[in-house]
């Protein structure tokens, strides 16, 4: 004798040999079963699962494991609470990356200028003292610093 899926132990009831929850709620996780029959019923997740083509039940049944996790995790939101969540995210970073971005192409424009300006002042020692560190103040400018211009390191 096999042993009964998780839905016909919750249900109270013999598991046929062709239990159409057995494959997709095995009794060795009934949490999962009783997380799917809670939001959605044993009787809509049997017809969900019959209407479903054969080499996509296995999806299906995971969908409405997932969905009604979330349901019972948040009742108000469920997965359109973690798909604006994550939208957020997206929207956050893909900020902050063009924040990076115009950091990257301020510093460029400004390396770029300074090449130019350097062979006009080669002359003065004290400027060529700045560019090579040998002063307080050149060891100060060509260290590490956390603004650049009108815009600063986080």
């Amino acid at each position: 004798m096999s042993s009964r899926c998780a839905a016909c132990k919750y249900l109270r009831r013999r598991c046929p040999p062709d239990c159409i929850f057995s494959p997709y709620f095995p009794s060795n996780d009934p949490q999962r079963f009783a997380c799917v029959h809670r939001i959605y019923g044993a009787s809509n997740v049997g017809k969900v699962i019959q209407q479903t083509p054969t080499q996509m039940r296995a999806q299906v049944a995971d969908s409405l494991y997932f969905e009604s996790r979330c349901r019972i995790q948040d009742p108000v939101y469920g997965c359109a609470g973690i798909i604006s969540r994550l939208h957020l995210q997206i929207h956050n970073v893909e900020s902050e990356l063009a924040k990076v971005k115009a950091q990257i192409a301020f510093l460029k424009s400004d390396a770029d200028q300074e090449p130019s300006i350097r062979p006009q002042l080669e002359g003065d020692s004290s400027f060529n003292n700045l560019w090579t560190g040998e002063s307080s103040v050149g060891r100060h400018l060509t260290g590490s610093s956390t603004t650049h211009g009108p815009l600063s390191f986080m």
